[in-house]
């Protein structure tokens, strides 16, 4: 039920046209407020220097296509976003099919996609077609149009603060600022608002902070305003990105891969899902770039499926909703809604009592010892009360016996009950 409603977000974001600014983006972000009405829309002006970087003049583009010698129209930007090059400059002209070849990008590798290119900082203009129709383009005049404006504007970034008993952080920051692909681009917002809509409906430990947020210069910019909060109250952050499809999850640590959001994931993934691929920090690609660089040192790290740029329909017209699905969707939030609540019970645990504590007395231990007794349950708690001595954390306990910690969650709760432990 949960996969179906966010593929229904994601189609419905699916055909705007997003850039790292424009009305697109505030489309987007005005989209994902209906659902989160909390979230609070902010933007910066054209020229604002984040750090080393500066936000650019904004784009928006209307219309772009060419015309062949005999007539035909291509590259039509109104059927599909993706055949113009982000930040084109407008432009209107005939020139030859020799000419126009420097201006196009197909991908051989993927015949029949249309990839997805981009041309942030410099000034150029280009369109983006299928290796195959390439193929088919002969000699003669062709008329390339492109409506655009590149205009001193604005950049736009949303962010949703949700209050917990604590002011420590645990964050989650997506991207709003490609166009019509599924898993690079729209998965990461949509499981976003629907982890915020997860984490709004409990009482929680931790304060939730989400932001959404044009790549790169989006997180940059998000920091220039609110790097010296971050650094003192995140305690655990996670890049949503290409969490849709179906195959095989990924993990892509922090900086060191020593920070509470890697032991968190590393033991969900160990045990909850099993069979994933580890990447190295050096894999790096999204925004951990930014908040894990050594002035920011922020605690991120990253869960997804197929990891961008690793898959082949990554950055082209195929990542598409053939490549995401509901169940694809609502998996990567179920293992997140597990991150979250190992995240909200990682305290401290110590026992209240010297020597084991009877257990059998309070119904936790079997009264009846044969060879048919099960004691696998009881095993588990002895072994939780073994480790819970102060200095292990849930996570720490649950790597020391092998088991997931998102287990280990109503073992915890139990003996809190029963005054067995205590939080330190």
């Amino acid at each position: 039920m949960i996969g179906e409603k966010m593929i229904a977000l994601a189609k419905e974001l699916y055909p705007i046209n997003r850039s790292l600014t424009g009305e697109g983006v505030r489309e987007t972000l005005r989209i994902l407020k209906r659902e989160n009405p909390e979230l609070e829309i902010h933007s910066v002006p054209t020229g604002y220097k984040a750090f080393d970087w500066e936000v650019p003049k904004e784009w928006n583009c209307f219309d772009a296509y060419i015309i062949t010698p005999d007539g035909k129209k291509i590259c039509d930007y109104k059927k599909n976003n993706l055949h113009v090059v982000q930040y084109s400059i407008p432009i209107e002209k005939e020139l030859s099919l020799k000419e126009l070849q420097k201006h196009l990008y197909s991908y051989e590798k993927l015949p029949d996609a249309i990839p997805y290119v981009t041309s942030y900082y410099n000034k150029t203009w280009g369109f983006c077609i299928s290796e195959n129709e390439r193929k088919k383009l002969k000699p003669g005049k062709y008329k390339v149009v492109i409506k655009s404006e590149l205009k001193n504007g604005e950049l736009n970034y949303a962010d949703l603060v949700i209050a917990g008993k604590s002011d420590k952080e645990i964050m989650f920051s997506t991207y709003i600022c490609h166009p019509s692909m599924v898993n690079n681009e729209l998965s990461g917002p949509v499981l976003a608002t629907f982890l915020a809509k997860y984490i709004k409906s409990k009482d929680n430990y931790y304060t939730y902070r989400f932001v959404f947020a044009p790549e790169t210069i989006g997180s940059l910019v998000y920091m220039s305003k609110h790097l010296k909060h971050l650094k003192e109250k995140v305690k655990a952050g996670y890049i949503l990105t290409c969490v849709g499809d179906e195959r095989a999850y990924s993990y892509l640590p922090s900086r060191y891969g020593n920070t509470l959001a890697d032991k968190v994931a590393l033991n969900v993934l160990n045990y909850e899902i099993k069979k994933f691929k580890k990447y190295s920090f050096l894999d790096r690609g999204s925004d951990e770039r930014q908040y894990c660089s050594p002035g920011a040192n922020l605690p991120f790290c990253s869960v997804m499926r197929s990891k961008y740029a690793t898959y082949p329909e990554y950055h082209t017209s195929k990542d598409d909703f053939n490549l995401v699905t509901a169940k694809g969707l609502e998996d990567s939030y179920k293992l997140y809604t597990k991150i979250i609540d190992v995240l909200e019970n990682n305290f401290y645990y110590q026992t209240t009592v010297i020597g084991e504590p009877q257990l059998g007395k309070r119904g936790l231990y079997p009264n009846t010892c044969s060879p048919k007794t099960n004691y696998e349950l009881a095993f588990l708690y002895r072994n939780f009360l073994a480790y819970a001595d102060g200095n292990n954390d849930l996570v720490d306990i649950a790597d020391i016996i092998g088991v997931s910690a998102y287990k280990l969650i109503d073992v915890a709760k139990l003996f809190l009950k029963h005054g067995l432990v205590k939080v330190v």
